[in-house]
Parts: C-alpha cells; sequence; structure tokens
C-alpha cells in the first residue's frame, strides 16, 4: 500500500492549493475504496486520492475516456472534472470527479431483482459499443477466460468451502467458444462494491479505473454477482445480445468474482490488510446463484 498517511488535513490543504475555489466546499471521509481513498467534497464531487503503486494509471484512464463515455450512458457514473498534479506534499496525481449517490451493493444489497435487471441490462447495452483502436486492452479482464485460469485454480486451492459444482461450472466455461467479435467497452470490474443501490436497486455504476475493451461476458457476470435470485434470465432477455457461449463465459467470470470476493472476505474476517469483511458474503451469495441458474 502507500508509503505515506493521506489524511484530511493533506486532502483540504491540496485542494486549497490547487483548486482554491473549492476550498470552501464540506470535506468528509468516505469508507471503502480498493486501490484509492476517497473524500466527499460538498454534496456533487469527491475527491480520490491513489494509494496503490498502479491507481493513477487507473485515474488516467478514467480521466481519458469517461468524459467521452458517460453521456451515453443510462445511469449515473463518475465522471473526472479537476486533476490534481503530483507535488512535494502527495508524489502522485489525484483527481476530483462527480460523485454518484446511494450505498455500495455489498452493504446494501438490491432487493428490486427485476428493476435492477432492466437498470443494468440497460446500462451494459450503451456500454458495450465497438471500441476503439486505442482503447485500452487487458487480457486478464476481457480476454479469453484461459488468460486467468491460474489464478481461479489457485483460489479453488486457497478458498474453503466452494462445492465442485462451482469447479464444474468453472471448466464449461473455459471450454465455451471464445469471443470472435470486435472488441467491445467493457467496465470489466462489476462486482458489489463497485456500484451503488438506493431503494433497493441500481442507481450507479462507479470505479471505471480498469475499463478496456474485449469481451462483453466478462461484464454480463454481473447477472449472477449483483442481482437477487432469479433476476438473471429476467436481464439476459433485457441485454438481448447474449448467445449460449457468452453465457457459457459469462458464469465463468462470475465464479472468478465469486471467488474473489470470497478471498477477500476471508482476509478481512481475519484481519489482514486489504480484506473486506463485507465481501465474504457477497462472494457465496454470486456462487449460489451461478449453481441455481
Amino acid at each position: 500500500m502507500n508509503s505515506f498517511d493521506i489524511d484530511d488535513d493533506l486532502v483540504r490543504t491540496l485542494v486549497r492549493e490547487q483548486h482554491p475555489d473549492l476550498a470552501d466546499l464540506d470535506l468528509r471521509a468516505v469508507d471503502g475504496g480498493w486501490d484509492n481513498q476517497m473524500w466527499r467534497l460538498g454534496d456533487e464531487l469527491a475527491v480520490r486520492m491513489p494509494r496503490t503503486p498502479h491507481a493513477p494509471t487507473l485515474l488516467r484512464a478514467e480521466h481519458r475516456w469517461m468524459p467521452e463515455l458517460a453521456p451515453r450512458l443510462s445511469l449515473p457514473v463518475p465522471v473526472p472534472v479537476r486533476v490534481g498534479e503530483p507535488s512535494a506534499r502527495f508524489p502522485r496525481p489525484w483527481t476530483i470527479a462527480t460523485w454518484v449517490p446511494g450505498e455500495p451493493a455489498d452493504r446494501t444489497p438490491v432487493t428490486r431483482g427485476p428493476h435492477a435487471a432492466d437498470a443494468l441490462a440497460g446500462f451494459l447495452r450503451r456500454l458495450h459499443r465497438e471500441a476503439p483502436a486505442d482503447a485500452p486492452v487487458k487480457a486478464d479482464r476481457g480476454g479469453p477466460l484461459d488468460a486467468v485460469r491460474q489464478a481461479v485454480d489457485d483460489m479453488f486451492r486457497s478458498v474453503d468451502g466452494v462445492d465442485d459444482e462451482v469447479r464444474d461450472v468453472w471448466e464449461d466455461a473455459l471450454a465455451a467458444p471464445v469471443w470472435q467479435g470486435p472488441p467491445r467497452w467493457i467496465h470489466s470490474d462489476l462486482h458489489p462494491a463497485n456500484v451503488v443501490v438506493a431503494d433497493g436497486t441500481l442507481v450507479g455504476v462507479v470505479d471505471f479505473g480498469d475499463l478496456c475493451a474485449g469481451d462483453p461476458a466478462t461484464d454480463l457476470a454481473a447477472a449472477w454477482v449483483l442481482l437477487p435470485e432469479g433476476a438473471a434470465s429476467r436481464f439476459l432477455d433485457g441485454y438481448a445480445y447474449a448467445d449460449e457461449a457468452m453465457v457459457r463465459r459469462a458464469r465463468g467470470w462470475a465464479v472468478l468474482r465469486g471467488m474473489m470476493l470470497l478471498s477477500v472476505g476471508r482476509a478481512g474476517d481475519q484481519g489482514l490488510p486489504g480484506g473486506k469483511v463485507t465481501w465474504g458474503p457477497a462472494g457465496r451469495a454470486a456462487l449460489d446463484r451461478v449453481l441455481a441458474w
């Protein structure tokens, strides 16, 4: 993690020095975040401070692409509006973006399945358009599942209590035909901490640092990772463009996401750095929904 402290005083000072017109807005820390620590700035903005070595790269990707993509999307997303430059006080670039109201789904799960299924399907239909040639490409996000085979196999060995049927789903996904279409824009990291919920349904999608071009099946895993049991069919009907092979691959990506959530949740239960206690139950629920399909 970071080798320096990021606290309220530092963030206030940086905002005052580099964006003085925003300095009088109320500043308050927000719990959560993986690569970035976050503060609310007034009612409509958020300050994101990178705390991992690769976080600045993720922030730069959002600055490059989100202003272009956001206007066509059907759910609110964070849009960068200001850049914070590295300085003697803080050696990494940072950002100010629009705030997306709601609670993370790992703390406030979706309960209105049909409504959320329609909202997610509409959002991904608009996002999953052919990406330009200079879009980021990440083999472990939107490439063939074989690129993440070793990581998933390692998680099968390290995570306790995973049914053999889950491995069967994974093996079936590996055997599915790979994506042959043009690379499409994908979020690539749709899990409960990266969407926000209000009134029981999805009201926003956040953290586009891993935005890239690839197989849309990566994002369709959200049918089992985010939505309550029974909503996946409605989501896939609403999305309308998923053939049998894509659904098989999507279930494989859902296995990966579920195992990752279980692994991070276990670390949280043990008090280890980077652990998130709310992620374990979300991962278990995702795997249960994959098996119930």
